[in-house]
């Protein structure tokens, strides 16, 4: 058994660390079953001393272990090793890895804020043809450069930087670091996230240049749909802000920081900007220097970046590149993707203007720009002149599938460069359904595409919000996809700042274009989405940070809403939004959620020590509530919607006697319309699992094999490759929707991933689990499907669930983490079947315990990898058989 992935605060080898007390992890990984850990100990050391030793504790503990070591210093590399010791005692492993603190304190800090200084600015001459797109020198992005000399080459070097707008750092005309549209996009009034680089490398003794390029960003460029520019939510101009400490091999420090010494020029940008497009004049160099204003003598609400930052993570070629006239080709990338597009231009005569355009679909084979709205996602680029050129915009990105190069009259080189918040992909989904694999595919891609800066609903048109109901819905899934966790607990953040005097979370965070409170499941996703990263990740941190505001939604809701129907002060109220051919009542949905709310904050202040009998007793008046004022003694609940169904199932408000027939209720509904669904944003993320839930996963698997409108598969029969805004983006007989509001890259719907790997595949934990510690392993074996298979890196390792099915055998395969437990239901009519290499289940090392019943065989299992086969027959994937399973698995559960 050995200790692998070892983390500081959920992330690997941060550079830069603010967190004064971090939080260490690791991972177990063994092949040996009931491999567990009984002790371990953490020695850290920072410049060859000992900081922390824990000495050998007796504890099963390998997440988010608390600091208790000496008081951290600023700009030091600390090396941590944890030593593992296995269930008997005898030492199994050990594993190192570092961390470095940023600056910790305001007084770290010597560098200012410097921008552009009007005064400075050369005259503006009239504009000539070839700058009709391009604006004047007051709205080109910021060249700026300091020159120094070192003595010596330095034996370690940082720079910290950050901007307001987006920038990229420079040392001796090279680019420092990897980031993409740093120091992305924050509550800035509250927070502006600066980072930390290594330069060591790229100084020499001598005469050195320090540099960046700033443009405007989410700063002071378009932001939403306001049609401004700039939009000015922040600030009119962009601004830097760095400094680098250099350590020189004789023990002395020199720093470099921005000032009034510092000077900006014009250069080849001339215009960046997220949603519009960047323009470029290849022709231009950096012009003469020009001073620098200094704008701010304080750094302000400067903190460490806390999570992973944007990257360009990979690269995309061209399928098709046509061409479309003398100059214009249309080319292809064969996968709806955010980022940008790098060309390579053959050699031509310079001040050639070449315009690229971009679109996620076609239109009678051009590109289909109407639903980008304000968003003109146009680069262009005016060429040097002479050999091969390449053409990448660097302060912009896109969505795109499509992209339209005019200019060129000989086929260009096309990349699609692929970027996005660099969350660590964790989950893996397979079945031998292509297309069941392609929806799967297409959540993924959705979820690349909108984890830019923040989770956000669209990355084409002029929006990119980061709209709260769809991060809510669709979290539970992108957590089982990448390691979230960090990214969501920073976002958290903007998401508590955001939050009114009275209580009132808003619809987006950061606050743009939108300061009405926020209406039912929008608002909502404070209070759930900090709760499940406690029982995803066991951030506790997280949870303890945001309860007196998640607290406080609560009371405000309550406040307004005394007779615990929540009807008033409901924001925008979305109700059910896009929802197809059904109208669920809106007092229906937000009083279902006024009961989620108030049953998670309960369940987090029981977690966190805190009394929990107001919320407990308030929680329970609202049940009452929604049963009186929505609930017929046949079990129908008013507006007679699947989604009216859904919340009352499942979110728990119906009584136990009148479950089965709201269930009846539901599947009648989908039944009648042919096995097709009517939910939108939020009953979408409910109807599977809801389904599964109560015995009728065969009414689920045929949702997912449905193709006809309004389905997942009917957008992956029409060339989908992420998931569409609506279910109706483009139909046979209607054509577009409204481009008004027609995103084909947006993740809400796409939330039905979490079903795939939790009930489909089977992996799921405990109702009192946390951060998987104990797994509910229950594959669910239906529809076309032969085999599926997922695994998943946890935060305690590896979790893999997999089952196939050849005529009347079933094999089911699962891997349990060292230091876990799982429970494990087979689905079988024949429990004595069920064997592992020839062995009863009960007789096979790692079961605990085996529990026959009419659905199948439960298996308490321990650590390690097992491979199980039964006999099946039909009658298992029967709604009978499966309601014997829903009987059999019949108890209370918290929240998810």
């Amino acid at each position: 058994m050995i200790p692998y992935g070892l983390q500081t605060e959920q992330r690997t080898e941060p550079l830069g660390l603010g967190e004064p007390q971090p939080r260490l992890s690791w991972k177990l990984r063994s092949d040996r079953r009931g491999a567990a850990q009984s002790a371990y100990r953490i020695t850290v050391t920072a410049g060859g001393e000992i900081v922390w030793d824990t000495g050998r504790r007796e504890s099963a503990d390998t997440i988010l272990i608390p600091w208790e070591g000496a008081r951290l210093r600023s700009a030091t590399r600390y090396h941590w090793r944890v030593e593992i010791w296995d269930e008997q005692g005898t030492p199994t492993g050990a594993a190192e890895t570092w961390f470095e603190t940023g600056l910790l304190h305001p007084e770290d800090w010597t560098a200012v804020w410097i921008g552009r200084d009007p005064v400075a600015l050369p005259p503006v001459d009239p504009p000539t043809d070839e700058d009709l797109v391009s604006p004047g020198p007051q709205e080109a992005p910021l060249y700026l450069r300091h020159g120094f000399r070192l003595a010596q080459r330095p034996v370690r070097a940082r720079l910290y930087a950050t901007a307001r707008g987006v920038y990229e750092p420079e040392l001796n005309g090279a680019r420092v670091g990897d980031r993409e549209l740093a120091p992305g996009w924050t509550e800035y009034h509250h927070r502006i996230q600066y980072q930390t680089y290594d330069v060591t490398d790229q100084l020499r003794a001598g005469d050195n240049s320090l540099g960046a390029v700033v443009a405007d960003g989410w700063w002071s460029g378009y932001v939403g749909f306001d049609p401004r520019r700039p939009a000015r939510h922040y600030g009119d101009a962009p601004a830097f802000l760095a400094q680098l400490v250099v350590d020189l091999p004789d023990g002395s420090q020199q720093i470099i920081a921005t000032g009034g010494d510092w000077t900006e020029s014009d250069g080849p940008i001339r215009s960046a900007d997220l949603m519009m497009g960047q323009y470029v004049d290849a022709r231009r160099a950096v012009s003469a220097d020009r001073s620098v204003a200094v704008l701010d003598t304080g750094t302000g609400p400067l903190v460490a970046e806390p999570d992973e930052p944007i990257r360009v993570v990979t690269e995309l070629p061209a399928v098709a590149v046509d061409r479309r006239g003398p100059d214009r080709f249309v080319i292809d990338f064969g996968q709806n993707l955010v980022g940008r597009v790098r060309l390579t231009l053959p050699g031509m005569p310079g001040g050639r203007r070449i315009v690229v355009r971009h679109a996620e679909v076609l239109a009678d084979g051009e590109l289909y720009v109407a639903n980008l709205r304000r968003a003109a996602a146009t680069d262009t680029y005016l060429t040097a002149g002479g050999d091969t050129e390449t053409f990448e915009p660097r302060f912009t990105f896109h969505g795109f599938r499509y992209a339209e190069v005019t200019g060129c009259t000989e086929a260009p080189g096309a990349v699609a460069r692929v970027l996005h918040s660099d969350t660590p992909w964790t989950g893996r989904f397979e079945c031998d359904d292509p297309l069941v694999n392609q929806l799967h595919a297409n959540i993924g891609w959705g979820q690349r595409g909108n984890f830019v800066a923040v989770p956000t609903d669209c990355p084409q048109r002029d929006e990119r919000l980061g709209w709260l109901a769809d991060a809510q819905v669709f979290a539970p899934t992108a957590t089982r996809n990448a390691d979230v966790s960090a990214f969501f607990a920073r976002w958290l953040r903007d998401v508590v700042d955001g939050q009114n005097d009275d209580g009132a979370f808003r619809d987006v965070a950061p606050i743009i274009a939108f300061e009405r409170e926020g209406a039912p499941a929008w608002g909502d996703a404070g209070v759930i989405i900090p709760w499940l990263l406690w029982r995803t990740y066991g951030d506790r941190r997280t949870l303890e940070r945001c309860f007196d505001a998640m607290a406080a939604w609560v009371r405000h809701i309550h406040r307004h809403n005394p007779g615990l129907i929540w009807q008033h002060r409901t924001g925008n109220s979305y109700g059910d939004w896009l929802q197809i051919d059904a109208d669920t009542p809106r007092d229906v949905l937000a009083t279902a959620y006024f009961a989620r709310s108030t049953e998670i904050v309960a369940a987090a202040a029981d977690v966190l020590g805190r009394p929990s009998g107001e919320w407990t007793a308030l929680h329970a008046a609202i049940k009452r509530a929604f049963v009186a004022a929505f609930v017929g003694d046949d079990g129908s609940v008013k507006g007679a919607t699947q989604t009216s169904y859904l919340l009352a199932l499942g979110f728990g408000l119906l009584p136990e006697n009148l479950a089965g027939a709201a269930v009846a209720h539901l599947a009648a509904d989908i039944e009648g319309r042919g096995n097709r669904l009517t939910t939108g944003f939020v009953g979408v993320s409910l109807l599977c699992p809801v389904l599964s839930e109560h015995g009728r996963s065969d009414l689920a698997y045929a949702l997912l094999h449905q193709d006809e409108y309004p389905s997942w598969m009917y957008s992956i029969r029409h060339g989908a490759t992420t998931i569409w805004e609506r279910w109706d983006g483009w139909t046979d007989h209607g054509g577009f929707q409204s481009a008004a509001m027609n995103s084909f890259n947006h993740y809400s719907l796409g939330s039905v991933g979490d079903w795939l790997y939790g009930r489909v595949a089977g992996i799921d934990q405990t109702p009192d689990s946390v951060a998987w510690s104990e797994l509910l392993l229950r594959p669910t074996p239906g529809g076309r499907l032969t085999w599926a298979r997922a695994e998943q890196e946890t935060a305690r390792g590896l979790v893999a669930c997999g089952w196939s099915r050849d005529d009347d055998r079933l094999t089911v395969t699962v891997t349990v983490p060292p230091g876990c437990t799982a429970v494990l239901r087979i689905p079988t009519t024949d429990p004595g079947s069920v064997r592992e290499n020839d062995l009863p289940a009960a007789d096979t090392p790692g079961v605990a315990r085996a529990e026959p019943s009419a659905a199948g065989l439960t298996l308490r299992l321990t650590s390690g990898r097992y491979a199980f086969t039964a006999s099946t027959t039909p009658s298992d994937s029967s709604p009978q058989w499966e309601n014997a399973c829903v009987l059999a698995d019949r108890r209370p559960s918290p929240p998810r």
